[in-house]
């Protein structure tokens, strides 16, 4: 079960690659403190979709250290239909540096199916380090967790690529370093269960874990707006495919302008 990215917070393993690269030096324009976030997971087989459970990210401006810090939550659950097939209770917090946009803290406290992790890392940016639960360990420059680099990802200035580029980056998970990349694959309209969205496109590099299958098998749509909102992700598993939807927000920092159509 080593370093499986859950089937509920499915998402983008998201980090830089050396001191330099768009995972250094941004400032946050794509979200506020207070945004919620409600996303449904479907798993799909013989074209079906099937309600498998819920997925929440939320958002507060906190202090860590004396520091201003966005706390990040993303929780996700099953159904209780699931929970006899592959039950899920798995919280996710990072704390994350708003001058940086780095973390600061990150704790990873899941449940699933009876296989459980805790986790409490703290990063030094600067020394370039992590202290985790079991230890301290180096890590690179511009360091992410699972969390933070997706936050980090929407503001990603995504008119410097052409399709098929590589945006390389580093994240640690499970007390090891991953040099991971998102491959950008362009624009385009992309339909989902809450409505039509003009939408960008790339494909993350997933870690291999017994329920993704590694590779850039997930493609993923964010909103062609300044709020870069996650729309829709989708990757086949182990049996059959995972859909996940973005179902409901509140407090978005821009206006939604992606929107379309609702369904």
């Amino acid at each position: 079960m080593k370093a499986v990215i859950p089937i509920l917070i499915l998402l983008f393993s998201t980090t830089t690659n050396q001191d330099n690269g768009e995972f250094c030096g941004v400032h946050n324009t794509a979200f506020n403190a207070g945004e919620e976030v409600t996303m449904k997971v479907y798993y799909t087989t013989l074209g079906m979709y099937v309600g498998a459970g819920e997925a929440k990210f939320t958002t507060s401006l906190e202090k860590f250290n004396g520091k201003p810090v966005y706390h990040c939550v993303g929780t996700g659950t099953t159904y209780p239909f699931f929970d006899n097939f592959f039950k899920v209770r798995d919280r996710y917090e990072t704390y994350i540096d708003t001058a940086t946009m780095l973390p600061v803290k990150f704790i990873r406290n899941v449940d699933e199916d009876g296989y459980k992790i805790y986790n409490n890392v703290t990063f030094n940016q600067n020394a370039r380090t992590a202290i985790s639960t079991k230890g301290v360990y180096k890590v690179t420059g511009c360091i992410q967790d699972v969390i933070s680099s997706t936050y980090y990802a929407r503001n990603i200035d995504f008119s410097k690529y052409k399709p098929g580029d590589k945006i390389p980056f580093d994240m640690f998970l499970d007390d090891e370093i991953y040099h991971l990349y998102l491959r950008y694959e362009g624009k385009e309209n992309v339909k989902t269960k809450y409505g039509k969205f003009h939408a960008i496109k790339f494909k993350p590099l997933l870690i291999k874990g017994t329920i993704f299958q590694g590779g850039e098998n997930m493609n993923v749509w964010v909103s062609d707006d300044k709020n870069r909102l996650l729309l829709r992700a989708e990757s086949p598993i182990s049996v059959g495919s995972i859909k996940v939807d973005m179902m409901g927000y509140r407090n978005l920092r821009h206006p939604l302008t992606s929107l379309i159509s609702f369904r």
